[in-house]
């Protein structure tokens, strides 16, 4: 009599084992680069996230400024309150590290998040455009066509003052995260429906997509459950390499001060207060967040490269 052997699970250190003796794993264990970039990019991210409990001051909080030690210089003692400020104060007496840690903190937000909505409009038109073919293909296509003659942060800036234009004006500080994020997102959607596009095109022909045809699954059921994994390979690469474009993209709307409300500022409301006052002497208030914001654009940068070259197939 014979007896059937149940199947067992893989445990979670073999499922571990299995990833960290993986070609990506592999690639990244074997390039100092992406190891480095890597840590430095989750280092911010941990700044950031625990921003309330590694800030020596609360920046954004009337009540605890003192400007008496405003532009105060790096690892000097506030004339008001003779505190040590390790990176030095701006001209409100807010403490630029404190400052730079909660900047990073809604830059971060605003970059992930925009990224997020473009690669779910972008992936999902692209899987449309790709699967269905025809007028509709044509249709995403030429409006893709059509955004990418205009610069990002052009149409950023378009769709960013057409919002705040609907926007009621008491509300417009309470939703300028929410429309940076929008702008933002619809000015980078089109690389990834390109992208998604050609590999859709592909992948609909072969037969497993024809059997599933056959079988009678639905359109929906396709484009999601079967295309949809075997084209997040070039998606996680130009998502790596978008975040970099966001967070930059945001600090230079920010910047040019239409970006994040002054009560929220991020790191390009940081380097727009900097910038006015460097030829005064107090050059730590834009350095310290210009270097951030370097550090945190090159680190993904970096990765994004990286992740390129180890999921490209003619480079193993």
């Amino acid at each position: 009599m014979s007896s059937v052997q149940p199947t067992l699970k893989p445990s979670i250190s073999s499922r571990l084992r299995g990833v960290w003796e993986s070609d990506i794993a592999w690639s990244f264990r074997h390039s100092p680069v992406a190891m480095i970039a890597a840590f430095v990019f989750l280092a911010l991210i941990l700044a950031a996230l625990f921003a309330p409990w590694i800030a020596p001051y609360t920046p954004f909080d009337p009540a605890s400024l003192n400007l008496m030690d405003g532009f105060t210089p790096p690892m000097g003692e506030g004339m008001g309150s003779g505190s040590v400020y390790w990176l030095g104060t701006d001209d409100q007496g807010r403490d630029v590290f404190s400052t730079i840690l909660y900047g990073m903190r809604l830059s971060l937000f605003i970059g992930l998040s925009a990224v997020a909505f473009a690669a779910v409009l972008g992936v999902t038109l692209g899987l449309i455009a790709g699967y269905v073919g025809g007028w509709v293909d044509a249709l995403i296509m030429r409006v893709a066509d059509i955004q990418l003659t205009f610069p990002s942060i052009m149409v950023a800036l378009l769709i960013f003052g057409i919002a705040r234009g609907l926007i009621p004006a008491e509300y417009r500080d309470q939703m300028a995260v929410w429309v940076l994020i929008l702008s933002i997102g619809l000015s980078e959607w089109v690389q990834f429906a390109r992208t998604v596009r050609g590999s859709a095109m592909v992948e609909s022909k072969k037969d497993y997509v024809q059997a599933a045809r056959l079988i009678g699954r639905k359109p929906r059921q396709i484009l999601f459950r079967h295309l949809l994994p075997n084209v997040m390979g070039p998606v996680s690469v130009i998502a790596t390499i978008y975040l970099a474009l966001a967070i930059i993209t945001e600090a230079t709307l920010s910047f040019l001060g239409v970006g994040a409300p002054p009560t929220r500022p991020s790191l390009g409301t940081l380097i727009s207060i900097g910038q006015d006052y460097l030829f005064s002497g107090e050059w730590w208030i834009l350095l310290f967040p210009s270097m951030t914001l370097l550090a945190l654009a090159l680190s993904v940068n970096l990765l994004g490269d990286w992740l390129r070259d180890a999921l490209n197939p003619k480079l193993q």
